[in-house]
């Protein structure tokens, strides 16, 4: 069985090509091919939301009035979920655009969540990515990284493997984070206390104003004179679990072991080149790690080991 984690590591076009691949030889709906207006709906002030002519790309609009967002309208348990994002470019202090999964459409307070958050700068400064991770409401598993490359001059594709072994966050064909889970506890859907293992998840976008904490802590504030702030999103693809709103129960396709790829042996770890890529990540463009954060954890969250191990060549 083919994959994304199948052999050396593939560029990611390649192997979103692979898995859009796969579902269409067992009659899987490819989701890259349907327009945003068939994936999503929008939240918010539909306005500040502007499409290309042909429905493949969408345009997210800030303003000092308001931002705005969208939200699948399905939603999904495990799988690979992917989206190619162009940043708002320039001074872009204190504006944050979030790429994000959640189980709930209001964040209620027991939400599962896995976020990709990308934090403003003031003009020449770097794009800083936070990822993070909530079980049951509760946060505080924030990463932070620069990046390799000008996120505001093209699209990249920022992707999500989730399954019940771990969940690997993806920029372009570099595994930048990964959140294992204990496959040591018993059941096989075991969890470490603090893994998104059971709710179905939407998957979600939003642009927004976070002066008071997202551009150095909240000291550079959102120049309201450059608005409006755009950020831009094609090609979104799911190869996943879809967990229909009226199911009762989990469907067959959310087993720890079934016919789906992500559910098999070659996407449960990184293979060697990934771990490399991600040692790279580690040493080079690191910049917060809670792992690391004596102060907010002076005793390392259990997960912080299992990484550790995870990761190691």
């Amino acid at each position: 069985m083919t994959g994304p984690w199948a052999g050396a590591l593939l560029p990611l076009a390649a192997a979103v090509a692979v898995v859009l691949s796969y579902c269409c030889c067992h009659g899987a709906s490819a989701a890259a091919a349907a327009s945003f207006g068939d994936n999503f709906e929008i939240t918010g002030a539909e306005d500040h939301v502007k499409t290309s002519a042909d429905g493949q790309t969408w345009y997210l609009y800030l303003d000092n009035k308001t931002g705005v967002g969208f939200q699948t309208k399905q939603r999904y348990l495990f799988g690979w979920f992917s989206m190619k994002l162009k940043l708002v470019g320039n001074d872009s202090a204190g504006v944050v655009t979030a790429y994000y999964m959640c189980s709930d459409v209001d964040a209620a307070p027991l939400r599962d969540e896995l976020d990709f958050e990308f934090l403003g700068n003031r003009s020449g400064e770097p794009y800083i990515i936070q990822t993070n991770v909530y079980h049951n409401g509760v946060g505080g598993r924030e990463m932070r990284h620069s990046l390799w490359f000008d996120p505001t001059a093209d699209f990249h594709t920022y992707a999500i493997l989730w399954n019940p072994k771990h969940i690997v966050f993806f920029v372009d064909k570099v595994a930048i984070r990964v959140y294992p889970n204990d496959a040591s506890k018993p059941g096989g859907g075991g969890s470490n206390g603090f893994f998104p293992i059971s709710k179905a998840m939407y998957i979600f976008s939003s642009i927004w104003n976070a002066d008071d904490w997202a551009t150095r802590g909240g000291l550079e504030k959102t120049d309201w004179s450059r608005a409006p702030f755009v950020s831009s999103y094609r090609d979104f693809a799911a190869d996943a679990c879809a967990w229909p709103a009226d199911a009762g129960s989990p469907p067959a396709c959310a087993a720890a072991t079934g016919d789906s790829w992500w559910d098999q042996p070659p996407a449960w770890a990184l293979d060697a080149g990934q771990r490399l890529d991600n040692a790279w990540v580690a040493r080079n463009l690191l910049i917060y790690d809670y792992c690391d954060d004596r102060k907010r954890f002076p005793t390392p969250p259990e997960e912080c080991a299992l990484r550790a191990a995870a990761t190691a060549s």
